[in-house]
């Protein structure tokens, strides 16, 4: 499933995110990247030392945690602690390749199961040409190009690349999610009902129906979960 949710972040956080990284320091993007995906990567990436990167992850997750169509697409397990990559001057792609499976925390405590890969844009569009996020799934290829604050959500099996930025300069926030729901498409199908059970709640009101459907909801969660 490929998911925009506007408005992620609000204005108050787009300001405080933009503010924190417009005196960064970066490092080559490849400090992250697998074997093959290393291949065709050429951006930046704020360092794990970075000062900004504490107080930047948690803007981003105390965001990510209110949100409801966030929840109800990843149903986030463990989500790998934000990072923050930039695309400009000769640093300035990243060619296709697939997401890892296995994330290694940080801190070198775990790892997470990449389930589930997302982007928050930081940078406006007009800010910059090129840079679109194009990602490759069974219904054919999509170029994204969101507002600063905004997030793209997908699965991390997909294929996808960001385009070179010829002008200017994109930031952004990526991330990797295991969700509690490791199946795909049992992952969608709970996404659909949620959904639909938000639509009959506002036209019918918890009638009998919905409370058995929104019971329904709850069990499939329930057996579907790890």
């Amino acid at each position: 499933m490929l998911l925009q949710i506007p408005q992620v972040l609000n204005t108050e956080e787009l300001a405080q995110a933009q503010a924190l990284l417009a005196g960064a320091d970066w490092v080559d993007g490849r400090v992250t990247a697998g074997r093959q995906a290393a291949t065709v990567k050429n951006n930046q990436q704020l360092p794990e030392q970075a000062v900004q990167i504490g107080a930047l992850r948690k803007i981003v997750l105390t965001a990510l945690n209110r949100n409801p169509l966030f929840f109800s697409a990843a149903l986030p397990l463990k989500i790998l602690p934000p990072f923050f990559n930039r695309y400009a001057g000769e640093t300035n792609t990243y060619g296709f390749h697939v997401d890892n499976a296995m994330r290694m925390m940080p801190d070198g405590s775990g790892y997470v199961r990449a389930d589930v890969s997302a982007t928050l844009f930081l940078s406006e569009p007009d800010e910059y040409d090129g840079g679109e996020l194009v990602i490759d799934d069974t219904f054919g290829t999509h170029g994204i190009k969101l507002p600063a604050g905004s997030i793209v959500v997908y699965p991390s099996s997909s294929v996808h690349q960001v385009t070179p930025v010829t002008r200017g300069e994109r930031v952004a926030c990526f991330m990797f999610i295991q969700s509690m729901v490791r199946d795909p498409v049992k992952r969608r199908l709970l996404y659909d009902m949620d959904m639909s059970l938000v639509d009959l709640r506002a036209s019918l009101g918890e009638v009998a129906p919905v409370v058995q459907l929104t019971g329904t909801y709850h069990n499939l969660l329930r057996r579907w979960t790890e």
